[in-house]
């Protein structure tokens, strides 16, 4: 594998040809990860509905938070608000959360020559992606319903959370591809996580970010998923425009992880029949 693996189409172009593959690993991850309920796929929908309802009661009805200054923001936008980010957050999260033992757990598939073995990490992303989608849908119709509204700025989401999945893409093949080497990262993955919750401004204001101080400032700045969570709201609930300059950081970012993740995943992979 040279260099050109950083080129971005070239995981994608991949992941193309063996679509049907993919399709059915990700398929297979929906099913398991509801497998033996009653209610089966139904809890894709009614997980991120009941999330909705619990955020909209508590944080509506109990506390009168605000993310901004806005006069017409109300607790239930404050709620949606909260809801809009755990939604990016979430799918970013599940996605991680399961890449570091993928590979792991598959080693018939790491001694199979011919298998596509980033088809498994990449697998964990759309499942992810499937009720990241599905609680997108719940959230737009809540603010649609009980918010402020929507207009055309929620289109920019269309340009807001693409690079949130190619981050996706390529931490997945990251943290898949180190956690064959190094197995205590699937243990680490609950503290990282936790850590990023609350990196990514998702209960808090933006505001706050400015008033911290100044190095943690520019560490939270770092965070795209920071900007893409902060994005997404004023475009749905406040009706503003996404700043250009946050946009070219988000893409940078994506792209970046993405080829970067990818890279690492092909340039290790001929070690993992060795170690697993």
């Amino acid at each position: 594998m040279n260099f050109s693996a950083l080129n971005l189409f070239l995981p994608f172009a991949q992941l193309h040809r063996h679509r049907s593959l993919l399709g059915q690993f990700a398929r297979r991850g929906v099913e398991q990860r509801h497998r033996g309920s009653f209610l089966g796929l139904i809890w894709t929908v009614v997980t991120p509905l009941l999330s909705l309802a619990v955020y909209t009661f508590v944080f509506g009805f109990v506390f009168d938070g605000r993310f901004t200054d806005l006069q017409r923001e109300t607790s239930l936008d404050y709620a949606l608000g909260i809801f809009l980010g755990l939604v990016l957050f979430n799918f970013l999260s599940e996605a991680m959360a399961q890449s570091p033992t993928v590979i792991v757990s598959q080693p018939n598939f790491v001694k199979k020559v011919v298998f596509p073995l980033e088809i498994l990490p990449a697998a964990t992303v759309v499942s992810a992606a499937v009720s990241g989608a599905i609680s997108f849908v719940l959230a737009l119709l809540g603010v649609a319903i009980l918010g402020p509204g929507l207009d055309w700025h929620a289109l920019l989401l269309f340009v807001i959370v693409p690079p949130v999945v190619l981050i996706a893409f390529g931490l997945a093949w990251f943290l898949s591809a180190l956690g064959v080497f190094i197995r205590d990262i699937a243990s680490a993955m609950p503290f990282l996580v936790q850590v990023l919750v609350y990196m990514s401004a998702v209960f808090y204001p933006m505001r706050l970010v400015w008033k911290a101080p100044e190095w943690l400032q520019n560490l939270l700045l770092l965070n795209p998923l920071l900007h893409a969570v902060e994005s997404s709201r004023d475009a749905v609930l406040w009706h503003l425009p996404a700043d250009p300059t946050m946009l070219v950081f988000l893409w940078t970012s994506g792209i970046v992880t993405c080829s970067g993740g990818y890279w690492v995943f092909h340039k290790l992979r001929p070690a993992f029949a060795d170690v697993i």
